[in-house]
């Protein structure tokens, strides 16, 4: 019974980096929840590249109707809508820990998402998900990036790209 605590607490604050490119978004947001929820501090970069599934323009279209669900009396009291891409995805985390709870509320805190590459980490080791990658040709998703830039975003804020 020791050696499986032993176990949790060695894993406790690892960095972990994930690379997002190309990864299905909802796959990848599940594994770094359940790295969250185990203690570990998780890293996401090339949040631009995860790819969402689907008929593009509908996806599109999704979104934009999202966008519209706001306050009845005064938009300014909420929701706030994520437009940029690392937002996005630390949204869809957020989602998938139970964000009320103590437990909920520290995972989230360990999470940082990306813009391309940030220099410092470019020379650490980077994981992948094997079973978060797309089987299909990419014709046949779309990436966040362009989803955020349909919805709003700018797309200024691009960390030069030294990994990939």
């Amino acid at each position: 019974m020791d050696k499986s605590k032993d176990n949790k607490v060695s894993n406790i604050n690892n960095q972990i980096i994930v690379d997002a490119s190309n990864c299905i978004a909802g796959r990848l947001c599940s594994h770094v929840s359940k790295l969250l929820i185990h203690g570990n501090r998780v890293t996401i970069i090339n949040s631009e590249r995860a790819m969402v599934s689907g008929n593009r323009y509908k996806t599109i279209e999704d979104y934009k109707k999202y966008l519209e669900v706001s306050s009845v009396t005064n938009p300014i009291h909420g929701p706030y809508h994520p437009r940029r891409p690392d937002r996005i995805l630390t949204r869809m985390v957020r989602g998938m820990v139970p964000r009320r709870k103590p437990i909920g509320i520290t995972a989230i805190k360990r999470l940082r998402a990306f813009i391309g590459v940030p220099t410092e980490l470019s020379s650490k080791e980077i994981k992948i998900f094997d079973d978060a990658k797309i089987r299909k040709p990419e014709s046949y998703y779309i990436t966040i990036g362009d989803i955020a830039k349909q919805i709003g975003w700018k797309g200024d804020k691009i960390w030069p790209k030294t990994l990939l």
